[in-house]
């Protein structure tokens, strides 16, 4: 996926987890945080960050922010952006090669989920999960506890026990990690319902990415480790 317009800035503050404020060269621009996470690892003060114009001149923020840099690493921010990416790199035949059709939102049991690829075989459910935590070369999920995200592994696991094909597909939204793991520390049920889950057939699977502030592209499978 690619975006249009981006400009370079330096991340001042964020008064809430909707807005930042961060400094550019046409001055301080209040822009829109495209992720309700903590990510108090990425915004710190000083930050080299990247700000997407938006196009519609109805809004009352002007850009989003959408990826930073830390340490040298570029991590994509955009919440949305891991379901751009999984539906353009799926809907190629690369997940599921016998794909015949993509749907967006299926709703299974008490859930939404992101994804239900159909196939000859029968439906296969997919549930896609951003990863932006980033500790020494190693990427973990999730950064703060998501009730949400425990609820969508359980309705995985219910699909599976069905004798559905059910994946929960991490996006690394950076480049080079050597492993993905849950992040117990932070929100233990998380780590229990996906370990509980993979023993049950849900597939764990997770793939990083090649960030420039212009684009994010699905690039090579990484490591998870339960």
């Amino acid at each position: 996926m690619r975006y249009a317009s981006i400009i370079p800035g330096r991340f001042l503050s964020r008064p809430n987890r909707f807005i930042a404020l961060v400094e550019t060269d046409a001055g301080i621009q209040t822009v829109h945080v495209k992720n309700t996470g903590r990510c108090r690892e990425l915004l710190v003060p000083g930050a080299s960050v990247y700000l997407e114009e938006s196009a519609n001149p109805r809004r009352k923020t002007a850009f989003d922010l959408i990826a930073v840099d830390k340490g040298g690493l570029l991590i994509n921010m955009d919440a949305q952006a891991p379901n751009r990416v999984f539906a353009e790199w799926a809907g190629a035949g690369n997940f599921l090669p016998d794909c015949t059709a993509l749907r967006r939102e299926y709703v299974y049991g008490d859930s939404r989920l992101d994804f239900c690829l159909e196939t000859p075989g029968g439906l296969h459910l997919v549930e896609v999960k951003g990863v932006t935590l980033e500790e020494g070369g190693a990427a973990r999920f999730p950064d703060a506890p998501t009730e949400r995200g425990v609820r969508h592994i359980q309705e995985l696991r219910r699909a599976a026990e069905a004798g559905l094909g059910a994946t929960l597909f991490f996006v690394v939204q950076m480049e080079g990690m050597r492993s993905v793991a849950p992040n117990d520390e932070t929100h233990p049920a998380f780590g229990e319902a996906l370990r509980e889950a993979a023993a049950h057939g849900v597939r764990v699977l997770a793939y990083d990415c090649a960030v420039t502030p212009e684009s994010l592209t699905l690039r090579a499978p990484v490591p998870v480790l339960l």
